[in-house]
């Protein structure tokens, strides 16, 4: 059911219910009853969890989307910096990306 995916989605970010609610945008409380399925979220509220979560909208809505190359698996083990990393990542600008990845593999080299 949707709320557990939102569970799932919460739980793999490594985040409490205070933490994800503000991060989408409704109470905790309300968060609590969504995880419950006592009721659906708004529109708002799901576009907001794809979009700070980078979350499939199928898997999201539906369930059982294939996991495509092992995404789901490697998702489970960033821990919360790794996370916070990557959704700021995604944020840049394409240049500032690129930047960024030079800084990684000269320090790599």
């Amino acid at each position: 059911m949707l709320g557990e995916r939102i569970r799932e989605t919460r739980k793999r970010n490594q985040m409490n219910q205070t933490e994800f609610s503000q991060l989408i945008g409704v109470s905790q409380g309300t968060l609590s009853e969504l995880e419950q399925n006592k009721y659906n979220p708004s529109l708002e509220t799901i576009l907001a969890i794809i979009k700070v979560f980078n979350v499939n909208a199928t898997w999201l809505l539906f369930g059982d989307v294939a996991n495509k190359d092992g995404i789901l698996e490697l998702a489970e083990e960033l821990n919360k910096v790794e996370l916070l990393l990557v959704n700021g990542f995604r944020m840049l600008s394409i240049r500032d990306q690129r930047e960024i990845m030079n800084i990684i593999k000269l320090k790599n080299s």
